[in-house]
């Protein structure tokens, strides 16, 4: 049967790392193979390979009237980023071709658009998917699909000045007299800057000025929202991936936090440049005011992809080419220079006794310049140097050259 020479039909990402799943982003190119194992001698009209990416919402809002309900309304859209077609098999001369028993192997290659693609995500009510579909169509059989999605990741570099200026605000608000807790309760939070990525710690500096009677209790979260947008309408999603919680407030007392932190957890980094489909973080500082609603102050956050730097990310590589000339600098100057050799580690006792020996037949002074200058050469030759000194033995005075006042 034809079912049974199709052993395996599957597709692989070339990957740097094995057992890794690859990680794409705009631009990239993405490549890999199709790999299809038979049993036996197997005819093929045409091998199609299909990559797709697609962002997508969806929801229904209903509206009911009493048990029935009036109306139903479902609202979607969707958003193309990618879609790549290329025949792998097929025969010019529209024959059939023939594979014989064994293992082939397929590869494919394309390029991913330069311009920005929305991070993979998948959510209440909408997705972002990258997939690539590979389909076998052979004669007299069911056309066999298979299909593997594969992650595009859009970078987002927190180390830009609008990601890096700090956020602040204030906010207060006034508790209700009929439950016995007349005041005012006031919220200043700040925090260092507006983007991080996930696994970082954010210092929450804030103030609370309870001027209540009743005691009240601050906290922090971090919270994402999911919005989907389609035709006209939008749909949120809110949800609390954090939180902090303070010790409560006496009444008609004050109190801050310098710099109580509170850790990102692994989560997805901002989409911010989709039309149909945004993920937003903020970090919310509130405060529980008994007799009336929670007074709470939201600032803005981005979960980014590339780290921060220690001083920018273009200060960064200047500093980090300036530590590199620094270290050149380092290994090819000594810190002090090395002394000379001893001269008794070069020049053995027996030859110095035998070279600065004087000659023989010359016993007075005034003989010496009668002697030929070879003489002294090898008198003064083997005599050992100077005692090193770092401390010039001879200083010369220090001169100041006068200015010109004309000049």
């Amino acid at each position: 049967m034809i079912f049974d020479k199709l052993k395996k039909f599957y597709i692989v990402f070339d990957s740097p790392e094995v057992d890794t799943p690859p990680v794409f982003a705009n631009g990239d190119v993405v490549s890999g193979k199709v790999v299809l194992e038979l049993t036996g001698e197997c005819k093929v009209d045409s091998l199609k390979f299909h990559a797709k990416g697609l962002a997508k919402v969806r929801w229904t809002e209903s509206r009911t009237a009493g048990s029935s309900s009036a109306y139903t309304q479902t609202y979607s859209d969707e958003v193309e980023y990618l879609n790549v077609k290329e025949p792998l098999l097929q025969p010019d001369n529209g024959e059939m071709v023939v594979l014989q028993a064994g293992r082939h192997e397929f590869p494919f290659s394309f390029q991913l658009p330069e311009e920005t693609l929305v991070t993979s995500f998948e959510g209440k009510h909408g997705s972002v998917r990258y997939w690539v579909k590979v389909k076998l169509h052979r004669p007299w059989a069911t056309v066999r699909k298979i299909k593997k999605e594969f992650t595009v990741i859009q970078p987002i570099d927190i180390n830009t000045p609008a990601l890096l200026a700090p956020q602040a605000g204030t906010k207060d608000k006034m508790a209700r007299v009929w439950y016995r807790n007349f005041g005012q309760v006031s919220i200043t939070a700040k925090i260092d800057r507006k983007g991080y990525t996930p696994g970082e710690m954010i210092p929450v500096f804030a103030e609370f000025d309870n001027s209540t009677s009743r005691p009240v209790v601050p906290r922090a979260s971090i919270n994402q929202i999911q919005t989907f947008i389609a035709r006209g309408t939008m749909k949120q999603k809110r949800s609390v991936v954090a939180v902090l919680c303070g010790d409560a407030v006496a009444p008609r007392c004050r109190d801050s936090w310098q710099g109580r932190a509170i850790k990102i957890p692994p989560v997805g980094p901002s989409i911010l440049q989709c039309r149909i489909l945004k993920v937003e973080y903020i970090l919310r500082v509130c405060v529980d005011v008994p007799g009336t609603s929670k007074l709470s102050l939201e600032l803005p956050l981005v979960m980014g992809t590339i780290p921060l730097h220690p001083f920018g990310s273009r200060t960064s590589s200047v500093s980090s080419q300036y530590s590199v000339n620094l270290e050149w600098l380092r290994l090819a100057v000594p810190d002090r220079p090395e002394a000379p050799p001893d001269y008794n580690t070069i020049v053995s006792d027996d030859e110095a006794e035998q070279n600065t020996a004087p000659p023989q037949g010359v016993e007075e002074f005034s003989g010496m310049l009668e002697r030929p200058l070879q003489a002294f050469v090898q008198e003064f030759r083997y005599r050992p140097p100077p005692v090193y000194s770092e401390v010039d033995p001879n200083p010369q005075p220090f001169y100041m050259r006068p200015r010109c006042m004309t000049c």
